[in-house]
């Protein structure tokens, strides 16, 4: 069974900086892609970035197109997203997930099979 555990989250000013890590394990991840997703309170689940593992093409959604980064760990089966500029929207609970893709980087949360626990970020004013 496929475990995925967030790592990274915590309080952080406007205009800071963290980074989120998410260790994958339990199955092999080739022909998977990874994604990172957000949901404040009161909202729906929202795509943040995504990376394939087969050739690590990556995506962001445009709030964060020149913020944060996805990227693959040295670590096998590592995935971070780096969040620089970090505003008060961008509070919200962090999730890392994988979901079987093949050839675009699926941007709705019903393409991903598995999921972490989530990890709290809070941006302060």
């Amino acid at each position: 069974q496929a475990q995925l555990v967030e790592s990274g989250g915590g309080l952080v000013q406007a205009g800071g900086s963290l980074r989120l890590s998410c260790a994958a394990s339990g199955r092999t991840f080739s022909s998977y892609a990874m994604g990172w997703f957000r949901q404040a309170p009161g909202k729906e689940r929202e795509f943040v970035a995504g990376l394939q593992w087969d050739d690590g093409r990556t995506s962001h959604a445009d709030s964060v197109k020149g913020r944060f980064t996805i990227s693959r760990g040295n670590v096998k089966n590592t995935v971070y997203l780096q969040m620089n500029s970090l505003t008060p929207e961008d509070t919200a609970v962090y999730y890392c997930a994988a979901g079987f893709a093949l050839d675009t980087i699926p941007t709705m949360p019903s393409a991903y099979a598995y999921w972490g626990q989530g990890t709290q970020v809070t941006v302060s004013s």
